[in-house]
């Protein structure tokens, strides 16, 4: 993207994506399906890979993603986005899915291979009889070499029913919901220099086989016998600023985005956006909802990882909470002791190839 082309700020509130001026503060409406337009698939995706691995329902918004012996599969947005709303409702496949791997991410992988940029949901399977894991991770200017993971169990069964996963990017944020729960914030701090994702991405959706690493870090392998491993996925929400990717400016439509109040549910939550300060303060009620699931479902956090940051990097807020939680259940990773034994593997930092070893 040339620097010399004026980017304006854009800030979503899970529900409305704003153009905004830079001198005023709004109450933006928040609702927790979304409350956007589904985007049909054929007009906003196209099939990445996976021949027929990939079906789209006779509704056009409903897509299933197959993992079998020959090959996963998977799809891309048909446009580039500079900071939005984005979501889909998934529902991942059930019974032995270890070494599973289902993704919602955004990446500009293909154009800036050495230093690109993601924004990552993946869902880890596992052993019958044991949950999905749900992992975020962010990266900017190819900074892979900081980890950034979260890692998180879930109040639900994935694999019952349909759940809605959402990404807000703006300038200064990233917003991790799940089912309209904010799970993750991850703040722009300048001491983060490039590290965070600033460059025009996609949105990618895939299934694949991750068995290296994906389930108690490759021990359990992904079992064919099982196969097919079906991720269903609707309801495809793609709200953002498109960018053309040869010229690199942002699209005309960006000022056309309906923001009236008619296009805000009545019983949604409201979210303060203070654009004067780039600052998105989440909702009371969103608040104490985050820490809550913070506090009972996150099991693992790059902020408090002692054994590979002994200062936690700049962008971490340290919570109490979070930090004792994090300690009782793994005193070694998130107390800094010494281990009285060799680990076994050990960290390897992510890629879309390559991704940490738990």
């Amino acid at each position: 993207m040339s620097r010399a082309t004026p980017i304006p700020n854009i800030f979503v509130a899970a529900g409305v994506l704003l153009l905004l001026s830079c001198s005023v503060i709004l109450f933006v409406v928040v609702e927790a399906s979304d409350g956007f337009p589904v985007v049909p698939f054929e007009e906003g995706y196209t099939q990445l890979f996976g021949d027929d691995n990939l079906v789209i329902h006779r509704d056009g918004n409903s897509v299933h993603l197959t993992l079998d012996e020959r090959s996963g599969s998977g799809f891309v947005s048909h446009d580039l986005y500079l900071h939005g709303f984005f979501g889909a409702s998934i529902k991942l496949p059930a019974d032995y899915t270890a070494g599973v791997v289902v993704a919602f991410y955004m990446s500009n992988g293909d154009m800036y291979e050495k230093n690109h940029d993601e924004i990552d949901f993946e869902f880890l399977g596992n052993i019958r009889g044991k949950d999905w894991r749900i992992q975020t991770n962010t990266c900017g200017n190819g900074s892979t070499g900081t980890g950034r993971e979260e890692r998180y169990g879930l109040w639900f069964d994935p694999a019952e029913d349909f759940h809605r996963y959402s990404i807000l990017w703006t300038e200064s944020h990233i917003i991790f919901y799940v089912d309209g729960v904010p799970v993750r914030v991850v703040n722009r701090r300048e001491e983060m220099g490039g590290d965070f994702p600033s460059k025009p991405m996609s949105v990618y959706v895939t299934i694949w086989d991750g068995s290296d690493w994906a389930t108690s870090g490759g021990k359990y392998r992904v079992n064919y016998k099982y196969a097919p491993f079906v991720a269903e996925f609707s309801n495809l929400v793609l709200h953002g600023c498109t960018v053309d990717p040869m010229e690199q400016q942002l699209s005309m439509n960006c000022g056309d985005i309906d923001v009236s109040s008619k296009s805000m549910p009545a019983a949604a939550e409201l979210v303060e956006a203070d654009i004067d300060n780039h600052n998105i303060i989440i909702s009371p009620r969103q608040r104490t909802q985050m820490e809550s699931f913070r506090k009972k479902h996150m099991t693992y956090s790059y902020c408090y990882d002692r054994t590979r940051y002994k200062v936690p990097p700049p962008e971490c807020s340290i919570s109490p909470g979070e930090e004792y939680h994090l300690r009782k259940s793994d005193p070694v990773t998130f107390g800094g002791n010494k281990r009285r034994h060799a680990r076994r593997g050990g960290r390897r930092h992510r890629s879309r190839t390559r991704s940490p070893t738990y």
